[in-house]
């Protein structure tokens, strides 16, 4: 087989993949649950919380993205994506799901990139031109995946898939000549968990700094806050959802008018939005918190410690370890 008949597998529409069979895996696997349930049920699941969040991916759309990797399980797949935790989490689902599907390692190739040269923040593989993109496979960011990059990808989407968050901190530590951005990506899951400092996800501190620096709107604090991140994965209409939840907690720690939030809403810091910024109140003492990290549901039992940078349990200062 050709690489052209091969089937390729990408983050979105917006790169233009060099290949006849493509199919693009639409789904911001770092919002809402994902819980360890067959595949039909997590598509169910995944469509009815991202209608909720006004996103247009839908399980019709899921089930025939499934059914088309199913149906190549005897050829050979190649992987187009980007070193960002977004795309991580996808590598991951896809990888374990062609493993349950039998498809030996020598058969799928990964190509994925975190920079490229003469872009001075690359912001994926979108940005690339079509002469570019049919570049990549003869580069050093194409490889053909060994078995334990595949056994690596099925140990992380379970870590990621469990109901508690025992596991994450092994695959954060891995690193993997093939699946090179994986433990970089699961260090920033981690930061996603309420910190011990504030009550507060490393976004949600970012887009109340951005508030708090001079930020008037959501568009300009979303910009801001994504600048800060190593590798920028949330779009804006996720950190706009982060900023409904911070502005319409019991406790607000944004002022915003009512109504929806896009890029033209006007955003104020409250007098608890900086006490909690300026570590002297917790967000999650305050609000509560209600929220799923993969297979996590977040209730106020697991927090971030910045002091040793893992995942602990609520009031233990233990790191959440496998037993």
């Amino acid at each position: 087989m050709t690489f052209d008949e091969a089937l390729h597998v990408s983050n979105g529409d917006s790169t233009d993949v060099p290949a006849r069979q493509v199919v693009y895996w639409r789904d911001s696997l770092h919002e809402g649950p994902v819980p360890a349930v067959g595949p039909e049920e997590l598509r169910r699941i995944r469509a009815e919380f991202l209608a909720q969040n006004n996103a247009d991916e839908g399980a019709a759309m899921f089930a025939e993205r499934d059914r088309t990797l199913e149906a190549a399980r005897d050829g050979e797949y190649v992987l187009w994506f980007e070193a960002d935790l977004y795309d991580q989490l996808q590598i991951i689902q896809i990888l374990d799901r062609l493993a349950d599907l039998g498809v030996p390692a020598e058969r799928i190739t990964l190509i994925c990139i975190g920079e490229y040269p003469g872009i001075a923040r690359f912001g994926g593989l979108g940005e690339l031109t079509a002469d570019q993109l049919r570049e990549l496979p003869a580069t050093k960011a194409c490889a053909r995946l060994t078995p334990p990059a595949l056994e690596l990808a099925a140990r992380a989407w379970a870590a990621f898939r469990a109901p508690a968050p025992k596991g994450l901190a092994a695959i954060a530590a891995t690193r993997s000549g093939e699946l090179r951005f994986l433990g970089e990506a699961f260090d920033r899951l981690g930061r996603e968990y309420p910190s011990t400092r504030d009550g507060l996800a490393l976004t949600e501190r970012r887009v109340l700094a951005a508030v708090a620096g001079g930020a008037s709107d959501a568009g300009t604090a979303f910009v801001r806050a994504a600048a800060r991140e190593t590798r920028p994965y949330l779009g804006d209409t996720w950190c706009f959802a982060i900023m409904e939840r911070l502005a319409r907690a019991t406790v607000p720690l944004l002022d915003a008018a009512s109504g929806p939030i896009d890029r033209h809403t006007t955003l104020k810091l409250t007098p608890a939005g900086a006490e909690v910024l300026a570590g002297r109140a917790d967000h999650v003492a305050l609000n509560g918190v209600d929220r799923w990290i993969g297979g996590v549901h977040l209730r106020g039992q697991h927090r971030w410690d910045e002091g040793i940078e893992a995942v602990v349990s609520a009031g233990s200062g233990q790191p959440d370890s496998p037993t």
